[in-house]
């Protein structure tokens, strides 16, 4: 697997997009994920974007962090928020979405941010487990679905 950093806008990118909200429209029943996400919010150094092609250079995993201060929404200074991580179904099993978490938080904690904070769904007990065995724990809601009830947050200090 080759782990490459791309724009947010990246055709790759917009593909791999296409496919988790299909999962989170199946999953949830809506339209997918409505959080407002621009190409710049993941340009280094306030952000970063990744994508792990396969040996047949097809994309298969994606994942990546932006940069967020306290504001409304309930983040706090210093926080790196973690967007987008997905890996095709095709490609699970494989210690892509460890490996992209991995690099996504060694990076955010080079551009000095102090805390990597995530969202996700009661309905994706996959993406729960890969967070609390990263060391990740939960923490109170932020972001676009902090009122929803089936949104979860969790932190980890970098």
């Amino acid at each position: 697997m080759n782990i490459r950093q791309v724009p947010f806008d990246h055709p790759d990118a917009v593909k791999l997009n296409d496919r988790v909200q299909a999962e989170y429209a199946e999953r949830y029943g809506d339209g997918g994920d409505a959080t407002h996400l621009e190409a710049r919010m993941f340009a280094p150094p306030a952000g970063r974007y990744l994508i792990a092609y396969d040996a047949g250079d097809l994309p298969v995993a994606t994942g990546g962090w932006r940069s967020q201060d306290a504001n409304d929404e309930g983040y706090t200074d210093g926080d790196a928020e973690l967007k987008r991580m997905y890996v095709v179904p095709e490609a699970r099993g494989l210690g892509l979405a460890r490996r992209i978490l991995a690099a996504l938080e060694e990076d955010a904690r080079a551009a000095g941010r102090v805390r990597m904070v995530l969202e996700t769904g009661a309905k994706q007990p996959e993406a729960v487990a890969l967070y609390t065995s990263s060391g990740y724990d939960p923490c109170t809601k932020f972001g676009y679905y902090r009122f929803h009830e089936l949104s979860l947050c969790f932190a980890k200090a970098l």
